[in-house]
């Protein structure tokens, strides 16, 4: 039975890459169905997405074998079974456009991710949540509990295997620790086009400026706020005649949709990390 995987993997660029992982993919019974690379000039480093058939061999297998043709190439692999949903854990606070539009896409059949849960420092969605038949966990936060807070996220994290969590407008920092813990698997939606109007009420900063145009950036949450390698962004043209409001609903249209596309990319494994960018092969 012919199963698909995605294969991943960066190294030094050298001659010959594409060769060795094609006939590693061929000894094994693999045929390659999409492919995709990228040399990186500045800094050395060759990166590389394959999809591929397989059905001579389990997937235990070829993880085993693919560590012992990577070791010699010191190349960063990792293979993904593709018909597999990213268990996905989505945090919110009082603004659901997002996550809503989230939700409907991946009950659309739009998005290969598995909602596992739903974590708000609020309790406006959780109706929502329970017309989608997902379990919401409702975890306040204030100074003085923010560690006991995250423990508990943590936990619902944890607890659900999950290997996404999408912060669909979760307007509570998270603390270095969180962070690292979950370094390249958590997504944040930052409501204004970085690096520009960092913090709160960008709309507001941008209507002040006169901005012509106002946008939404998806990028990797790190411990450095609203510094994570970016993933995605996207611009809407405005002009004088709009105000906060007309800016705010604007906004919150082109945030939905590049968050969507973000988590799309990233549950399909075309999101590589270089450094404090990103490489993706769409």
């Amino acid at each position: 039975m012919q199963h698909t995987y995605v294969l991943t993997l960066s190294c030094q660029d050298r001659p010959g890459i594409v060769h060795a992982v094609s006939g590693f993919l061929f000894e094994h019974g693999g045929n390659i169905e999409e492919a995709a690379q990228y040399n990186d000039h500045d800094t050395g480093l060759f990166f590389m997405r394959v999809q591929f058939s397989c059905g001579q061999v389990t997937y235990e297998e070829l993880q085993v074998q693919l560590k012992l043709f990577a070791e010699p190439h010191a190349m960063q692999c990792r293979l993904h079974a593709a018909s597999a949903a990213i268990r996905t854990v989505i945090f919110v606070s009082k603004e659901g456009h997002c996550l809503n539009d989230l939700l409907f896409r991946w009950k659309s059949g739009l998005l290969p991710i598995d909602i596992r849960a739903i974590v708000s420092n609020h309790r406006e969605f959780y109706q929502l949540a329970a017309s989608y038949n997902v379990p919401f966990h409702h975890i306040p936060v204030t100074a003085a509990t923010k560690a006991q807070a995250e423990a508990k996220q943590y936990e619902v994290v944890l607890s659900e295997g999950a290997e996404l969590v999408v912060l669909a407008r979760y307007m509570q920092v998270l603390s270095d620790d969180l962070c690292r813990k979950l370094s390249g698997q958590a997504i944040n939606i930052h409501h204004s086009f970085l690096p520009s109007f960092k913090g709160a009420k960008p709309y507001y900063q941008a209507h002040d400026r006169g901005v012509k145009l106002i946008g939404a950036t998806a990028h990797y949450v790190t411990a450095d706020l609203d510094e994570g390698p970016i993933i995605e962004q996207d611009v809407a043209r405005v002009d004088h005649s709009k105000t906060v409001e007309d800016l705010t609903a604007i906004g919150r249209d082109t945030e939905s949709q590049v968050l969507a596309r973000a988590v799309k990319w990233h549950s399909e494994h075309r999101v590589l990390l270089s450094g404090h960018k990103t490489v993706i092969f769409k």
